[in-house]
């Protein structure tokens, strides 16, 4: 689940679902790229649970990322191309696979508190994400509706890596 080296990710469940009311937050969504095939909720109009890399991504995107560390980045840089949308990470800012967000995202939201992720049933699962989460914005429209929802934590639009 987590994306740290000194964490196992490979072999583990990757259905990790956005509680709702970070959904509710932000919302609403054109396009959930990668939704659970079993979900409680919608965190999108539109939610693809398969092929969602080679597929068109349109409108305002919702991404929480299969958290796998050698296929984050490629959905991290789909959203960097697309250019529209919020994505749901972990701060590990020092990887390569955050590059994109420091060199295409627009404003970046540092969430004051670590977030427990839902069972496709809704309930919470019993330990938190394991690291601190981010909320990235990639175009303008992300980035008002980080300043807007409320979330606690820090919202960091300037960098000197971009």
């Amino acid at each position: 689940m987590t994306l740290g080296s000194h964490q196992q990710t490979i072999g583990k469940s990757q259905v990790h679902i956005t509680p709702k009311w970070i959904i509710d937050a932000l919302g609403p969504f054109d396009l959930d790229p990668c939704a659970a095939y079993s979900r409680p909720w919608d965190c999108a109009f539109q939610n693809y649970t398969a092929l969602g890399l080679s597929r068109d991504w349109f409108g305002f995107v919702w991404l929480n990322p299969p958290f796998h560390r050698y296929t984050v980045k490629n959905w991290i840089y789909q959203m960097a191309q697309h250019n529209n949308g919020v994505a749901l990470l972990h701060a590990r800012t020092e990887t390569e696979w955050f590059r994109p967000c420091w060199q295409h995202a627009t404003s970046i939201l540092f969430m004051a508190q670590r977030i427990a992720f839902c069972r496709p049933d809704g309930s919470e699962q019993p330990a938190n994400s394991g690291a601190p989460p981010v909320l990235v914005a990639f175009g303008e429209t992300a980035h008002r509706r980080l300043e807007a929802c409320k979330i606690p934590g820090a919202l960091v639009t300037q960098w000197r890596n971009k």
